[in-house]
């Protein structure tokens, strides 16, 4: 075989030869660290899946709104120090019940009744994707209901990673459904099942159906991911669906009436819920399928929300004009924020500072600092504002106003 012998061409391969040296002691290297610290394909499967974000090159169906004010307000600062500013309104087709965000920028408007549609948006404004709720259940393996039927979404929630939400809804119109439920009921007596979809957030198609009890309204997941929580207004009873399976493993009596919010501990163990018919809150201990009364807070108690920790519970109690903070450990109640009339549902801050909620019967959401429930912040919505939730990258609070509309506000900087 003949070897070039030239200066240069024994440079290059004593050069090369250097780099391949250094490339496998690397690669020993790395096989070693792998095998003190863990790693391999065990690391790469415990992972966490990324969070799914919309693109902004992605095609969309309408323009977001621009933005008003153009500049911004002031410097830029934590959530316990800024300040509410309205910057859009978003409507076509809406009569959204519940908004709700997901980790990586994509907000969903449920329109419930009627509208029969999920709209999909992105951070920005800009919607993505109109998802009707009409589908053929023989299409999901659900016998008895031939032909096309359809929903009405009241409420949403998110997978942890981003990739599905999951939405109840109120009742279903279609053969074989009785007619819709209503709030009024004592019972789910003359009142059909309704269902739950699983949504793809990448594709927007509907990829699962689960039946659950008669007029379903709020939706959990837990943190774990590995269940899905649904209150049953008529059949005053919670839901519990696994994940995998998208099988109901639990069906578990609440012992009043009208359940509604569901808030989860971080241990995935305990779930409060609100009886809103029944003027207390419950703690379900997930795991044995029991119920113990937790606290009484006042009239109609709507919407819960749990601290970052777990250690604080805050309810709406949308007969009294409160919100309420109570301690998890003790089920005393800490401190109360007086609202205007009927608050709805509540979002809170990722760092727990800030709680925002919407007053139905005042046409404003309020923020509420968390250390001393003080109401700091008091912004006009458009007509009945029901729904609200923080879209964390642009930290966003994203409002859903059943007379018709979402009206945005920017709560990341101080008062200009």
């Amino acid at each position: 075989m003949y070897v070039n012998t030239d200066p240069l061409y024994v440079r290059r391969r004593r050069v090369a030869l250097g780099l391949a040296v250094v490339l496998v002691l690397v690669l020993v290297l790395v096989g070693l660290v792998q095998l003190a610290f863990g790693g391999g394909d065990e690391a790469a499967e415990a992972a966490p899946a990324a969070v799914h974000a919309p693109a902004q090159d992605d095609a969309v169906e309408v323009a977001a709104p621009a933005v008003q004010p153009a500049a911004e307000q002031g410097e830029e600062v934590g959530t316990a120090d800024s300040e509410l500013v309205r910057i859009q309104r978003i409507t076509g087709g809406l009569t959204p019940k519940s908004v709700v965000a997901s980790p990586g920028g994509l907000v969903l408007a449920h329109n419930m009744m009627y509208s029969h549609t999920i709209t999909a948006y992105r951070a920005d404004g800009a919607r993505v994707r109109t998802i009707s709720d009409a589908l053929d259940l023989a299409d999901h393996g659900v016998e008895g209901h031939p032909g096309t039927s359809k929903g009405a979404p009241v409420e949403g929630a998110f997978s942890p990673d981003g990739r599905t939400a999951w939405v109840s809804q109120y009742s279903m119109y279609g053969t074989g459904f009785e007619p819709e439920g209503a709030d009024a009921c004592r019972s789910a007596k003359g009142i059909s099942n309704s269902y739950v979809y699983e949504v793809d957030a990448q594709s927007f198609e509907i990829r699962r159906v689960v039946e659950v009890g008669a007029v379903p309204k709020y939706v959990a997941v837990t943190p774990d991911g590995s269940s899905v929580l649904v209150t049953n207004w008529c059949s005053m009873d919670l839901t519990v669906i696994d994940t995998q399976t998208a099988k109901v493993t639990k069906t578990i009596p609440l012992g009043g009436l009208h359940p509604r919010g569901i808030a989860v501990t971080p241990d995935s163990g305990t779930a409060y819920v609100t009886l809103m018919g029944a003027d207390r809150t419950v703690a379900v201990d997930l795991g044995a399928g029991t119920v113990r009364t937790f606290v009484d807070t006042g009239d109609k108690p709507r919407h819960v929300n749990l601290s970052p920790k777990g250690d604080i519970l805050y309810v709406t109690n949308s007969g009294e004009a409160t919100v309420s903070k109570v301690e998890t450990a003790t089920g005393k109640v800490l401190a109360e924020a007086k609202t205007a009339a009927d608050p709805r549902s509540t979002a809170i801050s990722p760092d727990g500072s800030a709680l925002y909620t919407v007053e139905y019967g005042a046409s404003r959401v309020s923020k509420i600092l968390t250390e001393d429930m003080s109401v700091v912040d008091s912004e006009a919505t458009d007509g009945l504002p029901i729904g609200v939730a923080y879209e964390p990258t642009k930290k966003r609070i994203w409002v859903a106003c059943y007379s018709g509309s979402i009206i945005v506000f920017d709560d990341s900087r101080a008062a200009a």
